[in-house]
């Protein structure tokens, strides 16, 4: 494969992966993002499984970028951005071990990223409170269910969305407003 057709992936959980859906849909470099679950210990798990606390999974976002576009170090600096990395097993009103701080690292390479990068936001005191982001290795990704798929944009209406999605969508668009998608006119 030639560097021009390389790819990364990013399995990320900050949350309710409603949230991190729509921020990285709209990430410059960004060609797939798929919420889902990893990290638990049973197959194919349903939305109602991971909600009921039983399965060990947290909801997740599996992003697929260009790196000669956006390195995973700034695929990180927004997630810890657009997401409370303090909170053990809560983002908000989301209190569950499915919506815990977790980075799932694909490589080597990406498990030092992440350490790195953590320890540099760690470092600029923007949280009074330690970071508590889990570190893991990549293990199995199974997709959420189609409803989940792009919820935001295809739900902006709902309670939900306009008030905790839209909000993390409008601090990311405003803080990396230099990162957004290009939009055909």
């Amino acid at each position: 494969m030639s560097d021009m057709n390389r790819t990364e992936t990013a399995i990320l959980g900050g949350g309710c992966f409603w949230c991190l859906d729509a921020v990285y849909r709209n990430l410059e470099g960004v060609k797939e993002v798929v919420s889902g679950y990893a990290g638990g210990h049973v197959s194919n798990p349903s939305y109602e499984q991971v909600c009921a606390k039983t399965t060990g999974h947290a909801e997740v976002v599996r992003v697929v970028f260009d790196p000669a576009t956006i390195s995973y170090a700034d695929i990180l600096r927004i997630f810890f951005t657009i997401h409370d990395p303090t909170t053990k097993d809560r983002q908000g009103a989301d209190v569950g071990p499915q919506y815990r701080s977790v980075i799932f690292y694909t490589s080597p390479e990406q498990g030092a990223t992440a350490r790195e990068v953590a320890a540099e936001i760690a470092g600029q005191g923007l949280y009074p409170d330690p970071i508590v982001t889990e570190l893991e290795p990549s293990p199995d990704f199974w997709p959420a269910e189609p409803e989940h798929q792009d919820y935001f944009a295809r739900n902006p209406w709902s309670g939900y969305c306009r008030a905790v999605v839209a909000p993390k969508v409008a601090k990311f668009r405003k803080t990396f407003s230099h990162r957004l998608r290009e939009r055909a006119a």
